[in-house]
């Protein structure tokens, strides 16, 4: 685990993980309508098979640079939504949370849509 954001606070230094910037990202990006899920990539997904556990960030890579961060992400949008649309309220919401809470500046939030999900059709079962 990195070191994200170093910040003096006159009483000390205070450190930001990037796997912190990760789950705010998440938890951001899930509260759009639309959106389904976050997707790892293959290596995450296989780590999450191998070792059981459950990874609070799949489908979410920060990388922090001097002064600033730049975040990726891979979703799954519910069919009929317009992708564009999802895509960018999902820019939108990440950036300016992350911003809020961490205080760090965001220059990218790289979306990119790995899957459609569509809903399992209900079949209605009468039994009489």
């Amino acid at each position: 685990m990195s070191e994200n954001m170093k910040k003096s606070q006159g009483y000390g230094v205070v450190k930001i993980s990037e796997d912190v910037v990760g789950v705010i990202s998440g938890i951001a990006a899930s509260e759009i309508e639309g959106i389904q899920g976050l997707h790892p990539t293959l290596a995450g997904g296989i780590t999450q098979v191998v070792t059981k556990k459950r990874n609070v960030t799949k489908g979410v890579k920060v990388t922090v640079g001097e002064s600033d961060a730049i975040i990726d992400m891979a979703v799954s949008i519910e069919y009929g939504f317009k992708i564009p649309e999802v895509a960018a309220k999902v820019q939108k919401n990440v950036r300016e949370t992350v911003e809020m809470i961490t205080g760090l500046k965001v220059s990218a939030v790289n979306v990119f849509v790995s899957n459609v999900y569509v809903k399992p059709i209900e079949k209605e079962t009468k039994e009489k």
